[in-house]
């Protein structure tokens, strides 16, 4: 016979033996596949320990071994083994044949053969374990003497009688454990909190059956129990934040102490420990810490929004609303009322001055969404590398200088309006961002990953002719069909002549409580008033009213007004009406009185005569005032 054959034979002879020693193993022992839920192979030991021939064995599945509530255990069991190469376990117990349960202590040991992954698994019967551990205790106590263990044992005998009747009624889990760390004695409310009988517990290692791991499943080594340590080193432990573990598998987070108790020699003889459930409290507990984080945030979100209102605070609000008897602002009003209740987007043109934002928060406040804010932006004053941040706000670290997390317009406008004035300045780069959050309602904040979800209404406003912008490529297209849903036109002052008289007298109203209670507007100021431009609008107006009343003297406004002739030229470019001639004809002059004396009755309610009649707000006497409305055919109540 040549060598190869001799080692052929060896090799076949050694497979041979380590077969024959796989069989012989005291201890049960299955080879399994848990990819494929499979038994490969088992000894003898095995076969006997769950009662079924190798045959029939095999073919049953490892999870039919158990039953379906310990699946998750069993996963668990195995990935532990496959992940850390070897893991033992208690809490699994494998059906006999005859359908009981065995107790017995799985260890696990991951095989890498040929390509495949297997468990080479080993079952010890812990009854049969107890029983020869109790062996092993008659013999020591055979050697060592039995009158300090049945000394031990009276202790506690004594211990449980003599409080046999506190033991019972006491709410708290109670129970013994000797130096050896096994149970002498549960009260029933541990077994009513832990689910074990006093007769499965006296006598095991308590360490071993309840407190074997940590609440997220790591190792509990019994030397690191302060249980165990309270007979070690003679001192009261108190414990709060563990979990005992129930028998049917679930944690119990409990507060204990353990207290020594002492021979009559004084030495340590094992430990009583008291316990109380505090899974509720700790629930309780876990609510309210979320309970108070959420607190926390929406106490910054209304700090955010508290700051941006005071920051906004310098913003005057009429607090009549649109003043107006036009037909301009009629039309203007009519389709406030009927955009404000939809969700739909709005674009206010106009030029400079003619109260776009006015608009825009009319048809907030006409909206369901005005028990939120209406959060203005003004595009025209963010610097073009801060406009994402403004926009989405940003994270701690985002960019130099972000010093913290900063909430954007549109997470502070969420559930309200949002006022993009000015949009027309928005760089070409973000529209696009701006588009994907008016389409989707999603955006992230500058230098975080985390999306998030906003649900604002959008209004924006500009005075740039946004058809031309698209034409020369600085305006997104479909950016601005998704703004222009409804449009609304704010009429230039030069187009609503009629209102001057109305909304100087509201300034100047607003000017007189401040400084001179006394001054009133005369004929005169109004037909110079109405004669004006007002390339500045409202706004230009409302700075003219101010002034005249700083410059009044002797109870008399001074308006500081360029003649007709000069008047300015308007800003849009999309003039509608010449400058009027200075020199008008008599039919002119003859509308112009009577839009004056309608605008005179208007603000007075009506009323032509007494101190606060349209009288003395033309500066004229009641009676040539009373002539001229019935020459002119007006009537006397505030004619629409």
């Amino acid at each position: 016979m040549d060598l190869a054959a001799i080692d052929a034979a060896d090799l076949s002879g050694d497979a041979d033996l380590r077969a024959a020693a796989f069989g012989s193993l005291p201890d049960a022992a299955l080879l399994l596949d848990p990819a494929a839920d499979r038994i490969v192979d088992a000894n003898a030991a095995a076969c006997a320990l769950l009662g079924y021939d190798r045959a029939d064995l095999l073919a049953v599945r490892i999870s039919a071994l158990h039953e379906a509530k310990q699946f998750p255990a069993l996963i668990v069991f195995t990935q532990a083994v496959l992940d850390r190469g070897a893991y033992w376990s208690h809490a699994l117990t494998p059906l006999h044949a005859s359908g009981a349960a065995l107790r017995v202590e799985y260890a696990g040991r991951r095989l890498d053969h040929h390509g495949r992954t297997l468990v080479l698994l080993t079952m010890s019967d812990l009854e049969q374990r107890h029983r020869r551990h109790v062996d092993a205790a008659a013999d020591d106590y055979i050697h060592d003497g039995l009158p300090a263990w049945q000394r031990v044992e009276r202790m506690f005998q004594d211990i449980e009688r003599e409080n046999q009747l506190i033991l019972t009624a006491a709410g708290e889990g109670i129970y013994g454990v000797n130096a050896e760390g096994k149970a002498t004695f549960v009260n029933p409310a541990a077994e009513r909190m832990l689910g074990w009988s006093a007769e499965e517990l006296v006598g095991r290692s308590i360490h071993a059956v309840m407190h074997h791991s940590h609440h997220d499943g790591r190792p509990y080594p019994d030397h690191d129990c302060p249980i165990y340590a309270a007979f070690r080193d003679g001192a009261v432990h108190t414990v709060d934040g563990e979990v005992f573990w129930r028998k049917d598998g679930k944690p119990v987070w409990v507060e204990y102490t353990s207290t020594p108790i002492r021979d009559r020699g004084g030495d340590v003889a094992g430990a009583v420990v008291v316990f109380r459930d505090v899974s509720q409290r700790r629930e309780a507990d876990e609510k309210l810490h979320a309970a108070l984080a959420e607190v926390d945030r929406l106490r910054e979100r209304l700090q955010l929004e508290n700051d941006y209102l005071q920051e906004e605070i310098r913003i005057e609000t009429n607090p009549r609303g649109i003043i107006g008897q036009s037909e301009a602002i009629q039309t203007t009003l009519r389709q406030v009322k009927l955009v404000a209740p939809t969700a739909a987007a709005v674009l206010i043109t106009g030029e400079s001055g003619t109260g776009k934002e006015l608009i825009a928060r009319a048809i907030h406040e006409a909206s369901t969404r005005s028990g939120r804010p209406l959060i203005r932006v003004n595009c025209a004053a963010i610097p073009r590398e801060l406009f994402e941040s403004e926009f989405f706000g940003h994270t701690r670290g985002a960019f130099t200088g972000a010093l913290r997390d900063r909430i954007g317009r549109f997470e502070l406008a969420d559930g309200g309006t949002l006022f993009l004035d000015e949009v027309g300045e928005i760089p070409l780069e973000l529209q696009g961002k701006l588009l994907r959050v008016l389409q989707e309602g999603h955006f992230e904040r500058v230098g975080d990953e985390r999306t998030r979800k906003v649900d604002v209404r959008l209004i924006a406003a500009t005075n740039r002719d946004l058809k031309q912008e698209v034409q020369r490529g600085r305006f997104r297209e479909d950016l601005y069909f998704r703004l222009n849903v409804f449009p609304i036109e704010s009429v230039p002052l030069r187009e609503r002549r009629e209102d001057i008289p109305l909304l100087a007298q509201h300034f100047l109203d607003g000017e007189r409580r401040d400084q001179k209670p006394g001054l009133r507007l005369s004929q005169g100021d109004v037909r110079r008033l109405m004669r004006y431009d007002w390339p500045g609008n409202v706004r230009e107006l409302q700075n003219v009213i101010e002034r005249a009343t700083i410059l009044a003297q002797n109870g008399r406004l001074r308006f500081d007004l360029p003649e007709p002739s000069s008047a300015h030229t308007p800003s849009s470019s999309k003039q509608k009406a010449e400058p009027r001639p200075v020199v008008m004809t008599a039919a002119e002059l003859r509308d112009l009185e009577r839009a004056n004396i309608v605008a005179a009755l208007r603000a007075c309610n009506g009323k032509v005569f007494g101190p606060d009649g349209a009288a003395v707000m033309l500066d004229i006497k009641p009676t040539t005032l009373a002539s001229r409305i019935k020459a002119l055919g007006i009537a006397a109540r505030a004619p629409d």
